[in-house]
């Protein structure tokens, strides 16, 4: 036997005698490796989030609380700013521009205190309902000021665009709460599946609970006026959502102006739906 093969047979002898030696033992998503030396404990890695080919039970009624939606405001403005009612409320001079927001500033948060999904068809027809807040900023890029009406005049101006020499506006808002009902007609289209893609569509009706002007400027400092501004105390709109796994996004579009004299403009916000109990009944148990 040459030398060649002996080396080639002490190798094997070592590889068979190593293997030997090393036991692999998996229980229950623990790898337990053994030799003679020493043993090892492996414990498997888990997911975060559970699989995508999860299964749920669905129930008859289903409640998520504390729902947080983030967007942005904006509305249409159809006002004619040539008619008589609008420089009454507004000033004359009044113009499309004046009320020209900040897209990047003017923001939408909803606080859904409880959201409920009721089964009417086999889990894939519900009924949704729900009750909270809706918080709405409209930043404007000009220096409009809103006064709150404190004379038994009718008809009293609002709005005046602020020309005060040497005053740089760094904050100018309106900002506008309402308490909301919402009400939608919810199809799942995949009422067994833990990631779910559904749609909802309904009406929505607010009560305007809170509006007032902030400003912050380079003289004056951070002030408020708060006052009902002559806006619609009741806010009517079209409302939508729509899921796919773990992102719901919403819409929201106003029936009619806002304002009850003056100005025409109509409301909306779009945006991104955060639902903590949904999104933690995707986790991994640990």
């Amino acid at each position: 036997m040459n030398r060649k093969s002996v080396l080639v047979a002490f190798i094997l002898c070592s590889v068979f005698q190593l293997n030997a030696q090393i036991d692999t033992i998996n229980m229950g998503g623990v790898t337990v490796i053994r030799d003679h030396s020493d043993t090892i404990v492996q414990e498997e890695k888990k997911p975060l989030f559970k699989k995508l080919n999860s299964k749920v039970r669905p129930r008859t009624i289903k409640t998520e609380w504390m729902i947080l939606d983030l967007g942005v405001s904006n509305y249409i403005d159809r006002t004619d700013y040539s008619k008589t009612d609008v420089s009454a409320y507004a000033g004359a001079g009044a113009n499309e521009e004046w009320f020209h927001t900040r897209p990047f500033k003017s923001r939408n948060v909803n606080i859904w205190f409880v959201m409920q999904q009721l089964n009417l068809v086999s889990h894939v027809a519900n009924l949704k309902y729900g009750l909270g807040v809706e918080l709405n900023n409209y930043h404007y890029n000009q220096p409009i000021r809103y006064s709150a009406i404190t004379e038994p005049v009718a008809n009293s101006q609002v709005i005046r665009l602020d020309e005060t020499p040497g005053r740089v506006y760094r904050k100018n808002k309106l900002a506008a709460d309402y308490v909301t009902v919402p009400l939608m007609l919810n199809f799942n289209f995949t009422p067994y599946s833990l990631y779910s893609f559904e749609v909802s569509g309904g009406i929505s009706a607010g009560y305007l609970y809170s509006s007032r002007n902030k400003t912050v400027t380079s003289d004056e400092g951070k002030k408020k006026e708060r006052g009902d501004f002559d806006l619609q105390p009741w806010k009517l709109s079209y409302v939508g959502e729509a899921t796919l796994g773990f992102f719901t996004l919403y819409a929201s579009f106003a029936f009619k102006n806002m304002y009850t004299r003056g100005l025409d403009i109509t409301p909306y916000n779009v945006g991104l739906r955060i639902r903590p109990v949904d999104f933690f009944n995707k986790l991994e148990a640990r």
